[in-house]
């Protein structure tokens, strides 16, 4: 994976994790991968995926059962309570990007409808 040097790799780990979740990659009650397994995976420190996972855990979505591992928390509404603040912060960052290039709202509908019909 390559990762943006003006983020914390932690963050880039733990937002990949969320995607993966809310894509399907994942599902409700799934056991993660171990911290060891991902830092080889991702070819970083086992600290950052396990500081990465601590994040996750704080929201809400992953938990850990001690000497179990870590698991996807089964409840669906969490998981799309997550799906729409992803929607919601990708969409914001679109609209300031369109406000900063002083594209109006009916604009971007109607660059967005254009697009869509292909």
């Amino acid at each position: 994976m390559n990762f943006d040097e003006n983020t914390p790799i932690y963050l880039q780990i733990s937002n990949l994790i969320k995607i993966g979740i809310v894509q399907g990659k994942y599902n409700p009650g799934d056991k993660m991968p171990s911290v060891r397994e991902l830092s080889t995976e991702l070819k970083v420190n086992p600290n950052t995926i396990q500081r990465a996972y601590s994040e996750i855990d704080k929201e809400g979505i992953l938990y850990t059962k001690r000497g179990m591992g870590t698991f996807v928390v089964e409840d669906l509404k969490i998981i799309e309570g997550l799906k729409v603040n992803m929607a919601k912060t990708t969409v914001e960052k679109f609209l300031d990007e369109m406000d900063s290039l002083g594209i109006s709202t009916e604009e971007i509908v109607e660059i967005i409808k254009e697009l869509r019909r292909d």
